[in-house]
C-alpha cells in the first residue's frame, strides 16, 4: 500500500468528535410489539448527544424528516445540531453498516472505508445498509476506500461490521474468534487469522492483535466486540464478567479475562483491566436477549451507558463515574431497545475532528 495511506489511522473513540452519525428507527420486524417504544430511546440519545456536539442523522424519506424534526424538537433535543439527510436504511445499527473514518494529522485529511456489509451474514436485506457509505462519502466529499483481501491476486471485497473490531487509536485491535474465525455466520470465506490482521495493519495502520474467544449468549451478530471487551483509553480495557457461576455467559467470559489478563498493548505493556458485571439476565417473549453495558458510547462530553432496570445498574454506573471523571455519565434504559439485539454503540458511528 502506498505511503500516503498508510500515513492514517483511526482515532479512538474518546478522541474529539466533529459528529455522530445514526439512523432513525422505521423496521418494525427488529422489535415486535415494542416498536413505538424506540422512538423515544433513540431520541433521548440524541437529545443528550446533541447538547454539546452534532448528529447527522439518516432517516427514510423526506415525509419522515419533517415529524422526525418536530418529535426531536418537542422532547428537547437541540435542533440545531442535527443534520438530516434523506438515506434510505434497512435498520439503524450505524456502528455496523456505516462509514469507518480515518485520518491523517500532519495532511490534515480524512478518508472513509467502505466495508461491505452483509447483514452479520444472517438476514437478508441489506442492500440499502450496504450503499449508505457511498452516499454518505459524496455527501461529505471525502474520498472512499473499499478494503480488499491483503495478498490476494483477485479483487476480494471484504466484509466487516464496526461492532467486530474495537481499537484503541494506535496500533491495538480487539476481535473475537467467534465472530471472525468460526464456520457460523461466516464473513469472509477462507479468511484466516492472518488474513484478518493483514487487513487492520493494512487498512487501520494496527500492529497488535488481542483475540477473545467468544461474545454473549443471545447475540446475533455471532460474538461481536463490543459486548464484552471495550478499550476505555488507550493501555485500558473494561471487560465484561459473570458472576453466576450457572449463567450461560460465565464460562465464556471466564476465558476471555483470562486471555485479556496475558494480553499487552502495543508497547509490550500490559493492560489495565476494568471488570463490568453482566447484567441481570433480561429475557423478552421467552427470549434471552444479548444485554450487557459494554455497548456503551463515549462523546466529546459524555458517555451514554445502557441500563436494563436490574439489580446491577447502580454498581456498573459508579464504575464508570470513577473512571470518566472529566466525562458525564449518563446511563439510558435500554430494556426496550434491547429486544432488536443491539444498544447505543451499535447504533452510533463517530466521525473525527480532525
Amino acid at each position: 500500500m502506498s505511503k500516503r495511506i498508510d500515513e492514517f489511522r483511526m482515532p479512538a473513540e474518546w478522541e474529539p468528535q466533529k459528529s455522530v452519525w445514526m439512523s432513525w428507527p422505521h423496521n418494525k420486524n427488529d422489535w415486535p410489539g415494542l416498536f413505538e417504544k424506540i422512538p423515544n430511546v433513540v431520541g433521548k440519545i440524541i437529545k443528550y448527544l446533541t447538547k454539546h456536539q452534532k448528529v447527522d442523522l439518516l432517516v427514510n424519506n423526506t415525509k419522515n424528516i419533517g415529524i422526525t424534526r418536530i418529535y426531536l424538537k418537542k422532547i428537547g433535543c437541540n435542533i440545531s445540531n442535527i443534520k438530516f439527510h434523506k438515506l434510505k436504511t434497512d435498520r439503524l445499527w450505524l456502528r455496523d453498516s456505516g462509514p469507518i473514518f480515518l485520518v491523517n494529522k500532519k495532511k490534515r485529511k480524512k478518508i472513509m472505508l467502505d466495508f461491505k456489509f452483509n447483514a452479520w451474514s444472517k438476514y437478508k436485506n441489506f442492500k440499502n445498509d450496504n450503499k449508505i457509505n457511498s452516499l454518505i462519502s459524496k455527501y461529505l466529499n471525502i474520498k472512499i476506500i473499499l478494503p480488499k483481501k491483503v495478498n490476494s491476486k483477485k479483487f476480494v471485497r471484504v466484509v466487516m461490521e464496526g461492532g467486530a473490531f474495537d481499537n484503541n487509536g494506535s496500533g491495538s485491535i480487539l476481535l473475537t474468534k467467534e465472530c471472525l474465525l468460526s464456520s457460523k455466520q461466516v464473513r469472509n470465506k477462507g479468511f484466516k487469522k492472518i488474513d484478518y490482521e493483514n487487513l487492520f495493519s493494512k487498512y487501520l495502520n494496527a500492529k497488535n492483535f488481542i483475540w477473545l474467544n467468544k461474545g454473549i449468549v443471545g447475540d446475533d451478530t455471532h460474538g461481536h466486540i463490543d459486548d464484552i471487551a471495550r478499550f476505555v483509553s488507550k493501555s485500558t480495557i473494561m471487560i465484561a464478567v459473570e458472576n453466576n457461576r450457572s449463567d450461560k455467559n460465565y464460562k465464556a467470559l471466564k476465558e476471555n479475562l483470562k486471555i485479556l489478563s496475558k494480553s499487552y498493548d502495543e508497547n509490550g505493556k500490559k493492560f489495565k483491566i476494568i471488570k463490568i458485571p453482566m447484567p441481570s439476565p433480561v429475557v423478552i417473549d421467552k427470549t434471552r436477549v444479548p444485554a450487557s453495558y459494554l455497548n456503551f458510547f463515549i462523546s466529546n462530553k459524555a458517555v451514554l451507558v445502557p441500563v436494563f432496570n436490574v439489580k446491577e445498574d447502580k454498581k456498573v454506573l459508579k464504575i464508570f463515574t470513577k473512571f470518566f471523571s472529566n466525562r458525564q455519565v449518563i446511563g439510558i434504559d435500554c430494556s426496550d431497545l434491547i429486544w432488536g439485539f443491539g444498544a447505543i454503540h451499535c447504533m452510533t458511528q463517530q466521525e473525527p475532528k480532525i
